[in-house]
């Protein structure tokens, strides 16, 4: 059997159609990175006038701190609780809607739509939502006999920011999961329901098997998303409060270093913060992938 070769009609047609995408990476991705990194090894006024060359102290000084320890703690119960509710919401909604026939496309839009929304904006709706004062939530829980109150529960206010930022995260997740499921033969669920078995075991023993490679590359997604794209989230619900309670590392490099104009430190924290997550994604294809069946 014989292949075809694209043929481009100019040599430097392919570079050309490459140069733009690698423009925008070195701009903002790997240019920062570095500068970033160099930034890390000094140690700055807090108007960048006047700078020392002070090596790897800024990364000895940060895992002296108490406060960065704890902050590497809050960020993965933020990174795993963001994580798994987002994923399982997304699964119970993709299936739901998975079998409707008539109403499929209608529920698929409106679950869509808050994936279209800021971050900010998401943590303020469910800051209103939550709010002690006004918000419906709490009332509804005081109803129940538990007094909600984010600004001084730290316990609280994870709830919070966990809740907003995996909501923002369903409708990516639900696609997903969707185009999953309607990828897999009708075929093996209607054998197996021949068979005997019922919604529950068809799900767990063939549907979940077969979204596998679709729950791996969301759970990649995730991970990263906790880890970087929350900062918004964060910042309009709790501004990493109550004592600390949210301050996760991406929201900590924001207050260090525009905040507290503690340039170095921050800009170690943000390699720190970049090697924790290319680490997890290592190892997240180095050995979670292994259970995956392509």
């Amino acid at each position: 059997m014989q292949t075809k070769r694209m043929t481009f009609p100019g040599r430097w047609l392919p570079y050309a159609l490459l140069a733009p995408q690698v423009i925008v990476t070195l701009i903002f991705f790997i240019w920062p990175s570095l500068q970033a990194l160099y930034m890390s090894l000094l140690r700055e006024d807090a108007f960048g006038l006047n700078s020392t060359f002070v090596g790897l102290a800024n990364f000895a000084r940060l895992f002296a701190d108490d406060t960065y320890l704890d902050s590497l703690s809050v960020t993965a119960v933020f990174a795993i609780g963001t994580t798994l509710l987002s994923m399982s919401a997304a699964l119970l909604l993709a299936a739901t809607v998975n079998r409707m026939l008539r109403s499929r496309n209608a529920y698929t839009t409106l679950l869509v739509w808050p994936y279209a929304i800021a971050p900010a904006i998401a943590g303020v709706l469910w800051w209103f939502l939550f709010n002690p004062s006004i918000g419906i939530v709490p009332y509804a829980l005081e109803m129940l006999g538990y007094r909600w109150n984010h600004r001084t529960s730290g316990s609280d206010a994870m709830m919070l920011v966990i809740i907003a930022a995996a909501w923002k995260q369903i409708a990516y997740n639900f696609l997903f999961f969707l185009a999953g499921l309607q990828s897999i033969p009708q075929s093996l669920i209607e054998a197996a329901a021949i068979d005997g078995a019922g919604p529950v075991k068809r799900f767990w023993t063939i549907v979940f098997p077969l979204l596998s490679p679709t729950t791996f590359f969301l759970m990649v997604v995730n991970v990263v998303y906790a880890m970087f794209d929350t900062f918004g989230v964060i910042h309009a619900t709790t501004q990493g409060g109550p004592s600390q309670a949210t301050n996760t590392l991406v929201y900590k490099v924001y207050a260090d270093g525009f905040v507290g104009l503690n340039l170095g430190s921050s800009a170690a924290q943000s390699v720190i913060l970049m090697a924790i997550v290319v680490l997890l994604t290592v190892v997240q294809f180095r050995f979670i992938e292994r259970r995956v069946n392509y």
